[in-house]
């Protein structure tokens, strides 16, 4: 893919990545460095790869045929976003919405699942307790998912105010964040 950096004076602090036929033209201010610019140009490519990944999967239906296998409430909408950074997923019980990480289209299938069973069993239970961890384990990979996620170093389910999964899922281990972000509110689901 060609990439067309174009530097902006009306540009202040944002950047911005479109498809213009074969070119991947990114703004950037014109401010920034070259390192930056380098940082940020692959940022963008990155995450153009992985929406174009992400396109190929009807995540939609997928989301509706694991629903119906592992007795899960279907979602209204399912839909991939580009903007989770410390989160595979995300549910809003109250109107029935999931969202899932673009970063996880690379990922083999069977993580992708896990976590959309994640996210539906949070349709019926929007707290991490027992009764969650036994609807998350109807899925037969969920232990193993888990530990694939925990090696990425994205599984935070061991946030302050959670409750531990069923004693045969792995025990997760507190992640460190870089950069300002704190992560999770005390009481708040990383997910």
């Amino acid at each position: 893919m060609e990439v067309e950096v174009v530097r902006s004076p009306r540009r202040r602090r944002t950047v911005q990545a479109r498809q213009v036929g074969d070119v991947l033209r990114v703004s950037i201010p014109s401010t920034m460095t070259k390192a930056e610019e380098e940082r940020w140009v692959a940022e963008m490519v990155g995450r153009m790869g992985r929406k174009a990944v992400a396109e190929s999967v009807d995540l939609q239906r997928r989301a509706q045929t694991l629903a119906a296998r592992y007795r899960l409430p279907p979602a209204r909408s399912v839909r991939w976003v580009d903007n989770q950074q410390w989160r595979w997923g995300s549910c809003t019980p109250a109107d029935g919405s999931v969202r899932i990480s673009t970063r996880l289209a690379g990922l083999p299938g069977w993580v992708l699942d896990y976590v959309v069973v994640h996210e539906l069993a949070h349709l019926e239970i929007p707290h991490h307790n027992r009764d969650f961890w036994a609807i998350v384990s109807r899925y037969p990979r969920s232990e193993r998912a888990r530990g694939y996620l925990m090696a990425k170093g994205m599984d935070d389910l061991d946030a302050p105010g959670d409750v531990e999964p069923p004693a045969s899922a792995p025990t997760p281990s507190p992640r460190r964040r870089r950069g300002s972000d704190p992560g999770p509110a005390q009481g708040q689901l990383p997910w």
